[in-house]
């Protein structure tokens, strides 16, 4: 919490006083001149509060949009929110704008540098393609916020940008740096065909590792307009091929696809993700992986098993 205050302090340019009431701090307004401090904030949910111009919102990216914060500052108060369950709940994505990186530059666009070269040292080692990278408008930074990062946009189905993963190539402390909005949105949307058969996976090495059809989750959860979107669009079947130590999650997303009358098949990647496990034996595994059926997931339920207990092979 101390963090998001010193960020507060920085981008308000005062320091924060703190209320009796948990969590509550007054700062001086930017809305209106006044001799008190009127700007009310709750550091851990995100709302906040100007009693005098009676502006507010329900969380801090509300704000920062409000008094114009820059870039690096949203990339900063994103980092500093994703681990506080209630805040996230209560975050407003309808508005969000995602720009890339300023400092991003284009890795099938000419030039040459040290920074770039081990750029792209890293992604042939991750088995990603020069075809990949124009396919994905991968990028770099070589400054800024996101500097020595591989910049991997996402667009929608329209082809505007909805996120971007940024990826340490020189094995930082930070492996990841992505951009600062909403997770709530359908990863790599504008090569989805939703009239085949769809594979949902954690990230986005993971679906650039499959060559067709994958959504990265940003994670181990599917959030809500990926999963309204597959239901609407009736697709037929998902394979599901989270790492292996999401098998909680993997049940809960199969049962409730399930119950909409989707087909799941969960594939096993024993102890390898499937970024690392290659295209060859990634096309095995679809082809050699079965429906799971309601059986399996109790079998797993009950007994605890791994998901090598419930693939079902030919």
């Amino acid at each position: 919490m101390n963090k998001i205050i010193n960020l507060l302090n920085r981008v308000l340019s005062s320091n924060g006083t703190k209320l009796r009431k948990q969590d509550e701090y007054m700062y001086w307004s930017p809305f209106i001149s006044h001799h008190k401090p009127k700007l009310q904030i709750n550091i851990t949910t995100g709302k906040w509060h100007c009693w005098v111009s009676n502006q507010g919102g329900h969380n801090l990216f509300q704000l920062f949009k409000k008094i114009g914060a820059s870039r690096e500052h949203f990339s900063e108060l994103g980092e500093l929110v994703d681990d506080i369950p209630r805040y996230k709940k209560t975050k407003d994505t309808s508005k969000e704008v995602v720009q890339l990186p300023k400092e991003y530059k284009p890795l099938w666009n000419g030039g040459d540098s040290i920074v770039k070269r081990h750029a792209l040292s890293y992604l042939y080692k991750r088995d990603i393609t020069d075809a990949d990278i124009l396919k994905y408008d991968i990028g770099y930074c070589d400054s800024g916020l996101y500097s020595n990062r591989i910049i991997i946009p996402s667009y929608d189905s329209d082809g505007k940008l909805n996120f971007f993963v940024g990826r340490d190539f020189y094995n930082g402390k930070m492996k990841y740096r992505n951009s600062p909005t909403s997770k709530d949105i359908i990863g790599f949307d504008l090569f989805i065909n939703w009239d085949e058969p769809i594979i949902l996976c954690e990230g986005v090495f993971d679906a650039m590792a499959f060559k067709r059809n994958a959504i990265p989750l940003f994670g181990k959860t599917i959030m809500d307009t990926l999963m309204k979107k597959i239901i609407e669009f009736r697709v037929k079947t998902i394979y599901l091929a989270l790492d292996n130590d999401a098998i909680e999650d993997a049940v809960k997303i199969t049962e409730t696809f399930i119950n909409n009358g989707i087909e799941v098949k969960m594939m096993n990647f024993k102890e390898k993700d499937p970024s690392e496990t290659g295209f060859s034996n990634l096309l095995y595994l679809i082809n050699r992986t079965k429906k799971t059926r309601f059986s399996d997931l109790m079998r797993v339920k009950l007994n605890g098993k791994t998901k090598k207990h419930m693939e079902i092979q030919r």
